[in-house]
């Protein structure tokens, strides 16, 4: 069971997450808007969040944002609007799912009972080391010739899931089930948007992400 902290100026979509979060064991926190959320999470520690994204005084993004400088928190974003520019915006700066409202309660627990566990699995002292490219899944960093490499947290899931199936085409398809831990409601681009940030953030490395014409990509170290 996990902690769970709901940020919505709606009260009645605070209270049905509270229903069926609490339903399945869960403890959940409320926040109304944006900067209450941050103060709460300065606080205290939350497993994960589920926060809308047009709230009065501070936006979901800009709260999201926020909160990142001091802890690692996943969240998932809710939203009235479903235009790909703002999921996109949201997965660049880092967040781990998007939601649009109306939504099934029942879907928005199985997704973050996914996001959790896949924040909470590890594996100790496992590095996977690539020549100058090093990734600790223990402590879910990754590394460019002994330099930490800032990464979201979907650009790390997408390069421990190439890396771990080395030498293996992956549809985008399977990536998207795979990564985001369900069947995406998204299309291709999605894949390929994460795809360049993460060529981006390995550099010179970016050579082991090979695309894979009419399939998707794979991480191939051969040459």
């Amino acid at each position: 069971m996990f902690k769970i902290l709901v940020v919505d100026d709606e009260a009645k979509i605070r209270e049905v997450i509270r229903t069926y979060a609490e339903f399945e064991g869960h403890s959940v926190f409320e926040a109304s808007d944006g900067l209450e959320a941050i103060e709460m999470c300065k606080e205290q520690d939350f497993d994960v969040i589920v926060m809308d994204v047009m709230m009065p005084r501070l936006d979901g993004f800009s709260s999201y944002k926020e909160i990142k400088k001091n802890k690692e928190i996943p969240v998932l974003m809710l939203s009235a609007r479903g235009e790909e520019y703002d999921k996109l915006f949201g997965f660049e700066i880092g967040i781990d799912d998007y939601v649009v409202k109306p939504f099934s309660p029942k879907e928005l627990m199985a997704r973050l009972n996914v996001i959790v566990k896949r924040h909470q699995k590890t594996v100790e002292n496992e590095i996977l080391e690539f020549e100058g490219l090093s990734i600790d899944l223990d402590g879910r960093v990754v590394f460019v010739d002994g330099a930490k490499v800032d990464m979201t947290p979907k650009e790390y899931d997408l390069l421990v899931f190439l890396a771990t199936n080395e030498n293996i085409a992956l549809s985008r398809d399977k990536l998207l089930n795979k990564v985001w831990g369900y069947d995406f409601y998204g299309d291709d681009r999605t894949v390929d948007t994460h795809i360049k940030m993460l060529r981006n953030s390995i550099k010179q490395y970016r050579k082991f992400i090979v695309t894979v014409r009419g399939i998707g990509y794979k991480f191939d170290t051969r040459g």
